[in-house]
């Protein structure tokens, strides 16, 4: 029986579009991601999540909160670049307010991924303190590198701060991919299986006991400050004028390296090359 439902229909095209949250052990939250075909992280679906948090967080007693896809396939596919890019207000009031939230929960949160989860929402998946992946299906990518898309600031800072350089490195750029067994040797999960799995993680490290002292959420904002400050609104402004900045570098070193290309090849042409 569900504890409570959000529907999400009325943002998107799926009228079955929903979070769905039940209770599957005594203070232990599931929160099920329906949106259908592969759980795209909309405004609608971020908002969705943000509310689903503030719920638990303010109506219900303190325990874990595990979030899950009720599509198989899918974990999350990411972001619709699309909107991502055209809806106001989409990176510092949806997609990396969710991300600083998951961060800085004051309970214990579980990714518990039956599938891919790829690009956004692998980042997804790392801002939750654990995560349970299936060991027969699915991967771990993050694929801006095959993509062309860059990796600003906010969405990179998590794996530099959850991985090793060699892990962080095969990730950002070589796009790798890791089933089940690749991500736990990794360490990028802390366990494989599904529902069953994760809700023996949450009892053998006594996980519902450990967001009952009220300083949880605190311990979080000090282990991960670096990548909280990167997601905060208030830093937001500032960090695309930083990009902005860096992209105008980059294009006037591109020219540059292009014009002096173009003078060396003259030059050798007129056998006048000199170093």
């Amino acid at each position: 029986m569900a504890l409570f439902v959000i529907p999400i229909a009325k943002f998107g095209s799926d009228p079955s579009s929903a979070l769905t949250v039940t209770s599957p052990a005594p203070s232990v939250y599931l929160v099920t991601i329906n949106s259908p075909p592969d759980n795209r992280l909309t405004t609608p679906v971020c908002q969705a999540l943000l509310l689903a948090l503030d719920i638990l967080e303010f109506d219900h007693p303190r325990g874990v909160v595990i979030t899950t896809s009720a599509i198989p396939k899918f974990y999350s596919n990411g972001l619709d670049l699309e909107h991502a890019i055209t809806t106001p207000g989409f990176w510092s009031d949806s997609i990396y307010r969710l991300w600083e939230r998951l961060l800085t929960y004051p309970m214990p949160t579980l990714a518990l991924i039956p599938g891919h989860a790829f690009a956004g929402g692998f980042i997804t998946a790392m801002h939750h303190d654990y995560r349970v992946q299936n060991p027969g299906k699915g991967f771990l990518c993050l694929n801006e590198v095959d993509l062309g898309a860059p990796l600003k600031s906010p969405m990179s800072s998590i794996f530099r701060q959850k991985c090793s350089p060699t892990i962080y490195r095969n990730i950002v750029l070589e796009g790798k991919r890791f089933g089940g067994q690749a991500a736990l040797e990794s360490g990028l999960v802390d366990t494989l299986g599904g529902l069953e799995e994760a809700l023996r993680l949450v009892e053998a490290r006594n996980l519902v006991q450990k967001g009952q002292s009220g300083v949880y959420g605190v311990l979080k904002l000090e282990m991960w400050r670096d990548s909280i400050a990167l997601l905060s609104k208030e830093n937001y402004d500032a960090e695309e004028e930083k990009w902005n900045r860096r992209a105008d570098r980059e294009a006037e070193r591109e020219e540059a390296g292009q014009k002096a290309v173009a003078e060396w090849k003259a030059a050798a042409t007129a056998g006048t090359v000199k170093l």
